[in-house]
């Protein structure tokens, strides 16, 4: 997979991201196996989170409890990140399935981290939308960049976005609403539309964190791109992302649905040659519903538009044959011709 065929082929289906984050706990392992299941369950693309701790976070960080967990962020991060060289294995071990390979990194470290071992683009996350410093260092990397604007509004988006523009690299922007999980009516999917208005430029996607593929579907059916999600090999591990990650079904549910609703989105509103079969039939043709006999006039009381569509005359051909003069008895049931009548 050629990432820039996303920014290119705009008919491409969507790219479902399944995103180990810190599901795997640190383990090798654990991750392979999500990695495996992935690959069953139709994925072409791994995410992973790529931490430094001492470069990403202040002491502060010990005293800050997301609302997804009793733990500190940094107690959180600093019992589930991988180590460099497991992850440099993971990364290895995604490319020998012959699936691409990347991640979100949180500090500048990280960044050149996962340039030194080849990833071909970056994700970067909704805390640092508007880490304007940070986006510029990945932009400098020259890879595509897919960001999440959680938390974030069309304004405080926008200079991110200057600076992919001004460093010419490819861009993705993805909705997303970051609360674990994410209550429906927080999801907010005309967000999608707006991301859409004000930045043509850009592939626009989701990154969603509800506790199913609802969202995802109906965001694919608003244009988004790339959708993403957590994923898990079991809704039984213990973590603060477990409770809004897909499990390898629901990840093949996800593929699956999302390539038939891009299928579904293309054409205009007109009729279809391949709708022709049942047009034969389920349309209505002008014929007689009564006997008609030679010199009678022709009323909306003996024609009418009834099945099948082949004949001559069409509904709304009727009123241009009312009060025409039968020449020859139209027995009835038997569609009207131009030849049963004179004016």
């Amino acid at each position: 997979m050629d990432i820039n065929d996303l920014f290119s082929n705009l008919d491409a289906p969507p790219l479902i991201v399944p995103e180990l984050g810190i599901n795997h706990g640190g383990k090798l392992k654990i991750a392979k196996k999500m990695v495996d299941l992935a690959k069953k369950n139709g994925a072409i693309v791994i995410k992973n989170q790529t931490h430094t701790l001492l470069d990403e976070m202040s002491n502060e960080a010990k005293q800050i409890v997301p609302g997804n967990s009793h733990k500190s962020i940094y107690s959180i991060i600093e019992e589930n990140m991988m180590t460099k060289e497991d992850e440099f294995e993971l990364k290895k071990y995604v490319n020998s399935k012959n699936m691409v390979y990347f991640s979100t990194p949180f500090s500048r470290s990280s960044v050149d981290f996962l340039c030194e071992i080849g990833v071909p683009f970056f994700k970067i996350g909704s805390g640092e939308c508007n880490n304007y410093p940070f986006v510029e260092y990945v932009a400098k990397k020259k890879l595509p960049i897919i960001l999440s604007t959680g938390m974030n509004s069309i304004s405080s988006i926008r200079p991110s976005v200057e600076i992919f523009r001004k460093y010419k690299v490819n861009f993705a922007l993805l909705h997303c609403t970051n609360l674990y999980p994410t209550p429906h009516n927080l999801i907010r999917l005309q967000s999608i539309d707006e991301l859409k208005y004000h930045f043509k430029d850009a592939i626009i996607g989701l990154s969603d964190h509800s506790t199913s593929n609802a969202t995802c579907l109906a965001g694919i059916a608003k244009g988004a791109k790339i959708v993403e999600r957590h994923f898990t090999d079991s809704k039984l591990r213990k973590g603060p992302d477990i409770i809004c990650s897909m499990t390898p079904k629901e990840l093949n549910n996800l593929i699956q649905f999302s390539y038939q609703i891009h299928l579904a989105l293309n054409g205009s509103k007109i009729p279809l040659g391949q709708e022709q079969v049942t047009m034969n039939f389920a349309f209505a043709s002008i014929a007689a519903i009564k006997d008609i006999a030679p010199g009678e006039k022709l009323t909306e009381f003996n024609i009418w538009p009834i099945r099948p569509g082949t004949g001559e005359f069409r509904p709304e051909d009727l009123i241009k044959l009312v009060g025409k003069t039968a020449i020859r008895t139209i027995p009835r049931l038997t569609q009207i011709s131009s030849k049963d009548f004179v004016d």
